[in-house]
């Protein structure tokens, strides 16, 4: 995991220059401690969803952003070591973008800090 948070390239696209500053989170499961991603956050706020598109690690999620995706078919976003779904998959009607729909209290995030050049 450590050499993913070190080589994270942001994606800065219009997403990204319209909502500000991005920051990399690790997110983990609150039931178990268990480390589920490492998300690209735009902008400030609470992470209410995640979008398939700013998953960095691990890369069998990351690779879920370029299957067809269906809301009613699609994987949800679940801690491997204890099986606690953490998100539910969803389509954002305002952008048609694919993401997971956050369940905030079952899962914990913690901001990594700029590496400096």
């Amino acid at each position: 995991m450590d050499q993913a948070v070190q080589k994270v390239i942001f994606k800065r696209d219009s997403f990204a220059k319209s909502r500000g500053r991005p920051a990399l989170l690790i997110i983990s499961c609150s039931a178990c401690n268990e480390y589920i991603m490492s998300y690209q956050k735009d902008g400030p706020g609470p992470l209410l969803r995640c979008y398939l598109d700013r998953i960095h690690y691990p890369e069998a999620l990351k690779a879920r952003q370029y299957l067809e995706f269906e809301k009613q078919s699609a994987p949800k976003l679940e801690c491997e070591h204890c099986g606690i779904v953490i998100g539910n998959p969803i389509v954002y009607e305002k952008e048609n973008r694919p993401a997971y729909h956050m369940r905030p209290s079952f899962f914990i995030h913690k901001k990594m800090k700029a590496l400096k050049k």
